[in-house]
């Protein structure tokens, strides 16, 4: 659930993600930055029992941050760690085997030991590349998330998944690896530019969608406050956020049962428009935001949903800023958007899986969608 901390101001929550032994805490503050090397400490007494005092960490970013990494670094250095940094390429082509083993031979050259921690302070391609790098070299070290972006603040910072991209597919070479805490700092948020920020409001959004039709209506409410970055607001968005997807990881860590299923509405299409465009060129909220639509359109179709639940996804997102048509559907054909999708991990023994929704706050898996109803979509989006 969500807490106000008890460690800072009443401006921070405290959001518990409760998975046993493996659990951790995502705090969600506004300019206090500087406090972040004092809860990487605290995580590190408390899962291992390690003093921060010359305990050797590595901070991974991008040159589009350096200038948080590098308070992130002062911070740390502040409470007693020895501090090297990683700066690399912004973009998805990061999330190579090229450049993880790059950073392997890094923690090498610094002596790293399994108490060395790997502090990802980036967007999302920083934290599953950092975390990818956590997970497997010597089978594993400590990992903390400072994620720069509102989607890594309110999807991939938390849960655990880690990798990275191999040319055929988005995130085939990958893990589930939990990390010792995640800080936010909703002040990071006012560097960032304004596409990169309205592609986080659509993962937001699909919270509302699929897990909370009363957080939607909050979103509807304060769509002035999100167009601001109000403080308050982005708190009280990124906390919803994170509780709820923390709800889904919990009962469903690994992806076994099902319900973890639910995060993926509108990725299905998604990750081929992404994969299609080429990874970087359609950012991965706008793919999502434009997936989305699709799928609503698609549970239309199917007698699901009516045609005015769609229209309300498309009004809001349309009212937040984020981008709900591709630049240029038609270049897309729909056999190549087909081969794609049978390439996503969603897909079970080749029969493409569909989340879709049943009514707002609620989604339903479906393994018998007629590929008929999905090129429909495509074609009645491309306009043929």
């Amino acid at each position: 659930m969500t807490q106000q901390s008890d460690a800072t101001s009443a401006d921070s929550l405290t959001v518990n993600v409760d998975l046993a032994e493996r659990s951790y805490d995502i705090q969600i503050c506004s300019d206090q930055l500087t406090a972040v090397g004092s809860s990487v400490a605290g995580w590190l007494d408390q899962r291992l029992g390690a003093s921060s005092t010359q305990q050797s960490t590595l901070v991974v970013t991008d040159r589009n941050v350096l200038a948080h990494a590098n308070v992130v670094r002062g911070s740390l250095e502040a409470v007693g760690f020895r501090v090297e940094l990683a700066e690399l390429e912004p973009g998805e082509k990061t999330k190579s085997l090229s450049v993880i083993s790059g950073l392997y031979e890094r923690m090498v050259e610094m002596q790293a030991d399994r108490r060395t921690v790997v502090v990802a302070v980036g967007g999302g391609v920083i934290g599953d590349a950092s975390g990818f790098l956590a997970a497997t070299y010597n089978r594993g070290v400590p990992f903390v998330q400072v994620p720069t972006t509102l989607l890594a603040d309110v999807d991939s910072s938390v849960g655990g998944k880690v990798g990275v991209n191999l040319a055929a597919a988005k995130n085939l070479i990958g893990s589930f690896y939990q990390p010792l805490g995640v800080f936010i700092d909703t002040a990071v948020l006012s560097t960032l530019p304004d596409r990169d920020y309205r592609s986080g409001l659509a993962e937001v959004v699909k919270y509302g969608v699929i897990l909370d039709a009363d957080f939607f209506e909050f979103l509807e409410q304060n769509v002035d406050g999100i167009n601001a970055r109000e403080p308050a607001v982005l708190r009280r968005i990124i906390a919803r956020s994170c509780e709820l997807k923390a709800h889904v990881v919990k009962e469903d860590e690994y992806e076994r049962t099902g319900l973890r299923a639910v995060l993926n509405y509108g990725h299905t299409y998604a990750h081929a428009f992404e994969a299609l465009a080429g990874y970087g060129e359609l950012m991965h909220g706008e793919a999502v935001s434009v997936g989305m639509l699709y799928a609503s359109r698609l549970a239309e179709k199917r007698g699901l949903i009516d045609a005015a639940m769609t229209a309300r996804q498309r009004t809001l997102l349309e009212q937040i800023g984020v981008m709900t048509a591709l630049p240029d559907p038609a270049v897309f054909s729909t056999d190549d958007i087909l081969s794609k999708m049978r390439l996503d991990k969603k897909t079970v023994s080749g029969q493409l899986r569909f989340i879709l929704p049943t009514k707002m706050g609620h989604v339903t898996t479906f393994t018998d969608v007629p590929e008929s109803d999905v090129t429909a979509v495509v074609d009645e989006f491309a306009g043929r």
